[in-house]
């Protein structure tokens, strides 16, 4: 049996040289796929029992690992839908088959729906923005992700709801002293309108305030608000006051209405100095389009407008596994769940394990092209020496079997 033993042993190490060889194949066509996770063969040795006065050859068998939590080097580009991610996690994308895989391919591009699409064509996942609410951390599971959709929405405006207005009153005012300031709002068209804020001295450390609109002189404070202060000067009545928006007639021929809108007085002072305003604060806008998107380093994706406001949509949601480099390769630069690479927990970049987003960059394919050359030869002469053991035993074999003749 040791003839036929070394012969088998010769096409073990023969096909254990084909892996390498095809890992390395593998890992030199794939050395500018973006986030590829290089391929490498691991051997093992295989022991067949030996008797007395003689010896079963083995063999050799090999394993392929990737280095999948390798993190590739990171490369800028001038696109902001590149993603990488710096420290741990993947990116969690849907196939065309409506499945959720892992990937570090971050180059994604909107489709023609507007969805955020890889080069493989995988579609990023997020969740959607709610303001100081994180979507709830799911073990093992995809609950409650949606696609990043970039669709533009045209023209957008938003109507007031919420401001504020500070201003210093002149402590040495007479009574019936008028001092005014004003502040730009929008209706629910996205209209402007402009607001007087008349203050009136009434007696020592009183004011009333009368808000109207500049247009109409309809005021929306009903009856006027009253600010009193302290001996200091401090405020101590409310420091927020209603406006009451069905009190004022809408413009002429647009049918939109101005909302209540909560002002917030609580930086208004009475000081020995003169009358001075610190210009008021307001949101809403105006109607703009979308000019662009951006994503930042906490995966939140805005849609930005042509006015510079910035609308958050989404937060893109990533992904971990206890054991990374058991994760299951897939077609498209994707992973799966493997049996040892323990549950899939989602979370949001900064916190915990997972890394930073980077926007505008890519993640490079963590294969070292002299390193895999270096194995190609490595694995061509050991593949020609257990060629030639096979060869010396086949050689061997026909002179005992010629020993007949």
């Amino acid at each position: 049996m040791s003839l036929y033993g070394t012969m088998r042993t010769g096409v073990s190490g023969m096909n254990a040289q084909s892996n390498r060889l095809s890992t390395v194949a593998e890992n030199i066509a794939n050395a500018n796929t973006t986030g590829y996770k290089r391929a490498s063969t691991e051997f093992s040795s295989m022991i067949l029992p030996s008797g007395n006065g003689s010896y079963n050859s083995g063999g050799v068998q090999t394993e392929v690992r990737y280095s999948i939590s390798q993190q590739g080097a990171t490369t800028f580009t001038t696109s902001a839908s590149d993603l990488a991610i710096d420290g741990g996690g993947f990116f969690i994308v849907e196939g065309a088959n409506g499945q959720e895989y892992l990937t570090r391919a971050g180059s994604f591009v909107p489709d023609s729906q507007g969805n955020l699409v890889n080069a493989a064509g995988f579609t990023l996942m997020g969740y959607e923005y709610e303001a100081g609410v994180d979507p709830t951390v799911v073990v093992n599971g995809f609950d409650g992700l949606t696609r990043v959709n970039l669709a533009s929405d045209g023209l957008i405006a938003a109507g007031s709801t919420k401001g504020s207005m500070g201003a210093n009153l002149p402590s040495g005012a007479a009574n019936g002293d008028v001092s005014t300031t004003s502040l730009v709002v929008y209706d629910s068209q996205g209209n402007t309108r402009i607001l007087d804020f008349n203050y009136t001295k009434t007696d020592d450390n009183e004011w009333t305030l009368n808000i109207v609109d500049r247009v109409s002189n309809e005021p929306l404070t009903v009856p006027p608000a009253t600010l009193v202060f302290d001996a200091a000067g401090a405020l101590t009545t409310a420091a927020t006051v209603t406006l009451d928006g069905s009190l004022i007639s809408p413009i002429d021929g647009t049918g939109a209405v101005l909302n209540d809108i909560t002002i917030d007085f609580s930086k208004t002072t009475q000081l020995g100095y003169a009358f001075s305003a610190d210009g008021g604060d307001i949101d809403g806008n105006a109607p703009s389009k979308v000019a662009g998107y951006q994503i930042d380093s906490d995966g939140i994706v805005y849609v930005k407008y042509e006015n510079g406001e910035l609308d958050p949509r989404y937060r893109i949601a990533l992904a971990n596994v206890q054991s990374p480099d058991k994760l299951k390769p897939e077609s498209g630069n994707v992973y799966s769940q493997g049996v040892d690479s323990g549950v899939i927990i989602t979370g949001f970049a900064g916190s915990g394990d997972f890394g930073e987003i980077l926007s505008g960059a890519l993640e490079s394919s963590n294969v070292d092209i002299a390193e895999e050359l270096t194995a190609m030869i490595e694995s061509q002469r050991n593949y020609t020496a257990n060629s030639k053991v096979f060869q010396t035993g086949s050689e061997l074999l026909e002179v005992l079997v010629n020993l007949k003749r």
